[in-house]
């Protein structure tokens, strides 16, 4: 495809727009929005998060995430990830580091997500997220991750892919 193709907005909402560009059609985040990633990581401990995804019609076990200036234009990375993990768990990092800037289906979506690394936890809240997220929050042994997400799928459950770099050397 050559780059001087024009780029063409079929439809654009508040967080989501769907372009074209030839024939290939594909969507963005809106408004220059950007996501974060949290890896919280711990004593043998991953923090993970279970919530309902519309998209999937079900619950997804996911690491912690959320968006990067969808309330505050050039709200910087790690803020956004130390607030995020907060809401969504209840823990608070004292140290939040970027791990870089990552693609998770590239040939569809255009989005970028910064993984962030959190360490030094410390629970301060009981987590669930905010306006109605309803996210159920589970600490999970990484000794015990793939009998948790077996079990999580058994129940109908989705998995997002970015587990796979917690279960990478199990499956080789």
């Amino acid at each position: 495809m050559a780059d001087s193709e024009v780029e063409e907005i079929v439809w654009q909402g508040k967080f989501v727009t769907a372009k074209r560009k030839g024939k290939w059609e594909f969507v963005s985040r809106s408004r220059g929005i950007k996501a974060a990633v949290i890896l919280a990581v711990e004593d043998g401990y991953v923090l993970l998060v279970e919530q309902y995804r519309v998209p999937l019609g079900r619950n997804c076990i996911e690491l912690p995430a959320g968006l990067i200036g969808d309330e505050t234009e050039g709200e910087d990375p790690l803020e956004a990830a130390g607030r995020e993990l907060e809401e969504e768990t209840g823990y608070r990092a004292a140290k939040l580091e970027s791990l870089g800037e990552y693609y998770s289906s590239p040939g569809m979506v255009s989005e970028s997500f910064t993984l962030v690394r959190a360490s030094s936890l410390m629970k301060i809240g009981e987590g669930g997220g905010t306006d109605g997220e309803d996210i159920t929050v589970h600490r999970v042994a990484l000794s015990a991750l793939q009998s948790f997400l077996d079990t999580k799928r058994r129940e109908g459950m989705g998995v997002d892919v970015r587990l796979l770099m917690l279960l990478g050397p199990q499956l080789i």
